[in-house]
């Protein structure tokens, strides 16, 4: 299996497309975190199930290894050891992560903040970067009580997608919808103020109540940005960032589609709906036909003109795009049968990412799916044969790399929710 990269210089930070030539990606590899929850803590963590260890490695590795030989791959905790090397850095972060998960517990260690930020400080920074993700565990524990954790396990820090989102030459720090993954959140932003040294902005530094997350942004073009509106990104999230791109561009598009708000393989938009090219998307049907769940939730064109912001809405996301210029040919996620597609939606099949124009990666699982993209003119390339050498991505136009997932789909999300691109050629 494959070792982990180390990028450790800085990158240029830009993202314009979902489909230009990838160069930069940020990923986490599931630690030990995922292996701290149990049946009786699963649905807090927001997973409908606990996951084998041992699959999920052996399937990220193929994942992983496939971006490894397109692109430079920064891990998270590689780069949050670097950043941690400045001492002033380090002592904020630990005393604010601390300081919120002692904010959630039910018997708060009063007056013993200092103390346990203290112990974390004398920590080598491997091992600090370590529990910072994989959580500290209570000496004082009983065995049976709900405060195992002096600080609690980032369970989802795999989705390196949701807490932090590039947006041209800036990050969007995301405020997130659940406590459960909140500290993500100073884990990236730490990250891209300190290393990548880029400018940073929150929905939430303007409205508390404010909430975005990476799954429902997608940067479609330097004019346009594509959002979805539901249990994690919410109304005053997006009338944040529309109000922020009205001050900034004097022409500026943002297209919403509002989600289900169950089951939770509808959380984001980019779990119905990816692009796949320049002219080419995944999505689910029933979204596009207004059927089923979609029924009655709206798509919004807001049109942004010397800042003035009006709403309007279109039949579907398709012809929100059409009525910007931009023609589109959707693959359906599951194909045309309307029981498989429900099938495959729900282990991410719609769930694509893009390392360069019509060129894809997702699990391989998605049969249906992956026979429809095949028909669309995708060649299939096997993960197995892209890391071991035997086949090189760069000899194809059009092509989707698939890679094994039994457990990974469990986790709740795809390709795209555990990539963070951090820059692509324009």
């Amino acid at each position: 299996m494959m070792m982990e990269s180390k990028f450790l210089t800085p990158c240029k930070v830009n993202i314009c497309s979902e489909t230009g030539r990838l160069r930069a990606v940020l990923l986490h590899r599931p630690g030990k975190e995922i292996e701290r929850m149990t049946p009786l803590n699963a649905a807090h963590a927001l997973y409908s199930d606990i996951l084998d260890k041992y699959t999920v490695d052996t399937e990220y590795s193929y994942f992983s290894g496939i971006l490894e030989r397109w692109t430079n791959v920064y891990y998270v905790k590689d780069v949050l050891e670097e950043v941690m090397k400045d001492d002033a850095v380090k002592e904020e972060l630990v005393r604010k992560s601390i300081h919120h998960d002692q904010s959630l517990r039910l018997s708060p260690l009063i007056g013993q903040e200092k103390k346990l930020t203290e112990q974390l400080l004398d920590l080598s920074l491997p091992e600090l970067a370590r529990i910072l993700i994989e959580g500290y565990e209570n000496p004082s524990w009983d065995g049976s009580s709900d405060d195992r954790y002096l600080l609690n396990p980032l369970y989802n820090l795999l989705f390196t997608r949701d807490a932090s989102s590039t947006v041209y030459h800036q990050v969007l720090i995301n405020s997130m919808s659940f406590e459960v993954r909140e500290r993500e959140s100073l884990i990236f932003s730490t990250i891209f103020k300190h290393f990548f040294k880029v400018d940073t902005f929150n929905a939430s530094s303007v409205d508390a109540g404010a909430r975005t997350e990476g799954g429902d942004v997608q940067v479609a073009s330097p004019d346009l940005l594509c959002l979805g509106y539901g249990i994690r990104t919410n109304s005053i999230g997006i009338e944040y960032l529309a109000e922020k791109f009205a001050k900034e561009r004097p022409k500026f598009n943002i297209l919403v589609q509002e989600l289900p708000l169950k089951p939770e393989s509808f959380i984001h938009l980019d779990m119905v709906f990816t692009f796949l090219g320049q002219h080419s998307c995944m999505a689910f049907e029933p979204m596009l036909k207004k059927v089923g769940l979609f029924a009655n939730k709206d798509t919004t064109l807001i049109r942004i003109d010397n800042g003035q912001i009006k709403y309007r809405r279109v039949n579907n996301l398709l012809a929100g795009l059409r009525k910007l210029g931009w023609e589109m040919e959707p693959v359906l996620c599951g194909g045309h049968d309307p029981w498989v597609q429900l099938r495959e939606q729900w282990h991410s099949g719609a769930n694509f990412f893009a390392l360069g124009d019509q060129k894809i990666v997702g699990y391989r699982r998605n049969i249906h799916t992956i026979e429809a993209l095949n028909k669309a003119g995708f060649s299939i390339l096997h993960a197995e044969d892209i890391v071991s050498g035997k086949t090189n991505m760069n000899d194809y136009d059009k092509f989707v790399a698939v890679f094994p997932g039994a457990e990974l789909p469990r986790a709740g999300g795809g390709a795209r929710c555990m990539t963070m691109p951090i820059w692509r050629e324009a």
